[in-house]
Formats: structure tokens, sequence, C-alpha cells
């Protein structure tokens, strides 16, 4: 029996679990996922938006988390029909093709796109890196660093999945228990929001002033295209696609496959409702204390200037509270995004023909050593432009580049690639295709806005 979770075999079938609680069991990709979900676009963009509109855009939030969940389904279904991961997939794709190995358009445009990312992921190791420095000032920024780079990367280059899984959770219960403490402990300062307050931005009213923070905020909150792509890898390591076993023209092969994305569906599902939350809450946070102050504080001078709300009611203490969930916050989206780059560009290399991704001893050495890598182009980058939160949002506006790719990739895959009959229901269908439209038309509006 082969444990390669990317080498589907008969000998791995397992009929998916049909009550509640016995799905629970098999659930992970998604808390993996919401580890990664919840960073700097939360702590920083969402916090702006209710810093600068108040409770009345409070839908933005809510509807950027809800909207995007059906493209992500539609690639962990992909990983349970097909067992491929995400570039086998896209090789698949129409178009012209390059290389030695004549590797599929959309695969050198995300490799020559993915050339500018580690800018957005140094500008996140330089949040980190401050929000530390701002807890213990005599240690350096560029030292802080070095040292979050380490962690992180001694963390992840073993390539363990159940060890990822297992630390995202612990990250994921950290960060939601802190945010949800910090939104109760607001309740007792001068800056106590209502529940008419949060009515009011449930009431889908845009004023003219906020559109381009709300563009914003949509486009860096909920799951973007690096949480999409990941998700299919998460899927098949947890052994989805290896429960269903390789394709056969069976009922009962039908009838595993269709479990095993029962069981992908309430993962997704439950891991948007743990994102959506923590998201909301960091919007009331800026709704609540800084909109009523009319104080905007410019990228990572927010988290100063939040955990200060609290001290004049709970004393020197709650600051600290509050720069420890916003490291954990971000330290989440750091390890999380580490250990998926890994298997995201192990995979890019084995599709054009640079190593044999299917070749368990040279896939796991090339994780280890992008483990590596990755973290030190992080730091070079952060030390070298110091300027995090331009980083971010760069590295944003090529995530959305990325994302075009991966909602043709998604329509592809439902309506091009065969479907083993497992063909979808109309209400998916239609959110399928809410969730493709709305990426395109905030993207473009976007991409408008800054010319």
């Amino acid at each position: 029996m082969s444990n390669d979770p990317y080498i589907l075999t008969s000998d791995g079938i397992k009929l998916a679990p049909r009550s509640f609680f016995g799905k629970l069991k098999y659930l992970g990709p998604g808390f993996i996922l919401s580890a990664s979900v919840v960073g700097s676009g939360e702590l920083i963009s969402t916090t702006t938006l209710g810093a600068r509109a108040g409770f009345i855009t409070f839908w933005v939030i809510v509807v950027s988390c809800f909207v995007k969940v059906a493209i992500q389904l539609e690639f962990g279904k992909q990983a349970i029909r097909t067992g491929e991961t995400v570039m086998t997939s896209l090789n698949r794709l129409g178009g012209p093709r390059f290389g030695k190995q004549k590797a599929n358009w959309s695969l050198w445009t995300w490799l020559m796109l993915w050339l500018f990312k580690p800018l957005q992921m140094g500008g996140i190791i330089g949040g980190i890196a401050i929000t530390l420095n701002m807890a213990f000032p005599s240690v350096s920024i560029t030292l802080f660093a070095v040292i979050v780079g380490s962690v992180v990367a001694s963390m992840v280059f073993k390539g363990y999945y159940f060890f990822i899984e297992k630390v995202s959770v612990v990250l994921m219960l950290i960060f939601t228990a802190f945010t949800i403490v910090a939104v109760f402990m607001l309740q007792f300062t001068d800056f106590a929001f209502t529940l008419p307050d949060i009515a009011e931005g449930l009431r889908f009213k845009l004023p003219a002033a906020t559109v381009g923070f709300a563009i914003a905020a949509f486009g860096l909150t909920g799951v973007g295209g690096d949480e999409i792509v990941a998700y299919n890898y998460w899927c098949l390591e947890k052994g989805y696609a290896r429960f269903t076993g390789p394709y056969k023209n069976t009922d009962e092969w039908r009838t595993r496959a269709k479990g095993w994305i029962k069981v992908m569906n309430l993962d997704a599902i439950l891991s948007m409702v743990v994102y959506t939350l923590v998201t909301a809450a960091f919007y009331l946070l800026g709704a609540a204390v800084l909109y009523k102050r009319g104080d905007v504080p410019e990228g990572f001078a927010m988290i100063e200037t939040l955990s200060k709300m609290y001290t004049g009611t709970y004393g020197a203490w709650a600051k600290g509270f509050f720069l420890f969930g916003s490291f954990v916050v971000l330290f989440s989206t750091l390890f999380s995004a580490l250990a998926a780059w890994t298997r995201i560009f192990s995979d890019l290399f084995g599709a054009i023909g640079w190593i044999d991704f299917f070749n368990f001893k040279q896939r796991k050495r090339t994780i280890a050593i992008s483990a590596w890598v990755f973290p030190v182009l992080w730091v070079i980058a952060f030390v070298w432009i110091k300027l995090p939160v331009i980083m971010v949002t760069i590295g944003g506006i090529i995530t959305f580049f990325l994302l075009l790719i991966i909602v043709y990739a998604g329509l592809h895959f439902r309506y091009k690639q065969k479907q083993y009959g497992l063909e979808s229901s109309r209400f998916y269908d239609i959110a399928l295709w809410v969730s493709c439209i709305v990426i395109f038309l905030v993207g473009f509006y976007g991409a408008y806005k800054l010319l």
C-alpha cells in the first residue's frame, strides 16, 4: 500500500463517513486555509476600511468571505475527481505551450508572476518583526525578521502534512479566541458598539467616498488565489483523493467520490465560518475604535494604535495581549503560506520538467530546500525595501492576475473536463458563476482605480 497521497492506488480506498461527527474527524485542509487567510489583509485592510467608513460597509467584508468559496470548492472537487495536482490540471488547459516539456502557457505565466510574490511575504515577515519590536524595542526589527524567517523554515522543511495541520489548528484556535476576546473586551470601554450598529452595516449601502477602500478590502479578504491553489494540495495530502481511489466507471467509485466531496464541502464551509468571524471582528474593531476617533493609522501602525485602546480600561497588560494576538495572526499566514509554497513550486518545477514531482524522494528534497530558500528571499526583500505595507500591496496586485488564471481554470474544470458522473447541482453552478463574475468585476475595477 502506497502512503504517497499523490499516487492513487486501489489499496487506499475508504468509504467516507456519513454522520456529522464522523466527518469532523476528517477535516483539516480548511484549517490550514484559515490559518493562511487571516493575515495582513484582515489585520490592516479590513481594519482600515472600518476606520474610514464606520459600520456602514460591514456587509462588504461578509460578502467577500462568502462569495469566493465556490471557486475553492471546484479546486477541491477537481482534486478528488482526478487525484491531480493543480499544475497537472493547469497543464491540460488549452492554449500555447513552451519549453522542453511543452508546458502550458498558464504554468509559465504563473512562474513569471510569482517572481514578484516574495515582496508580499517579505512584507508579512516585516510586519511580524515590527510587531515583535513593539513588544521588545531593544531588539532590532532586522534581527527579528531573520529570527522569524529561521523559525518558520525550521517548522516547515520536513514537509509533514499532519504537523502542518496541527500547528495550523493551534494557531487558528489562538487567533479566533483572541479576536473574540478583543471584541468582548471592547464592550467595556468607551468604544463599545451595539446591535443597531451592526444592523446598519448589513443594509448593503456603499457611500461613494468608500468605494476604493471597499474594493481593496474585498480583494484582500477571504480566500485568495494562493489559498485556492493550496487547497488542492491539502485535500490530496489529507487523503480525500486516495480514499476515493483511481477512477473506475462503477457505482462504488462514484459513491466514495460523492462521500468525500461532502466531507470536503463541510471542511471548506467550516473554515469559511472561522475566517469570516475573525475578519468581521477586525472590521468591528476598526469601525468602533478608529472611526469614532477619526483616526486612521497607516500600515502596521494600526496594530500599536489599536493595542493602546485597551490600556486605559484594562491596564498595560492589555497592550501585550493585543500585540501577541497580532503576532499569531501574521505568523499563521507566514507558516501556512510557506508550507503551501513548497508544494506549489515543487509541483510547478515538476510540470515544466525540472524535477520529477511524483518521485517521493525528489519531491521531499525540493520541499525541504524550498522551505529554507523562500524565507531567505523574503527576509532579503524586507531588509532591502523596508516598506512592508507597500510590499504586501504589490503582492496583492500580482495575486489578482493569478486569480484570473484560477477563475478560468475553475470554469474549465467544471465545463470542459470530464465529470465522471459527479455533475454539480444547479445551485452550485450558479454560486460558481457568481463567484467568478464578482472576482472579475472587482479585480478589473480595482485595476482601473490604480491606473
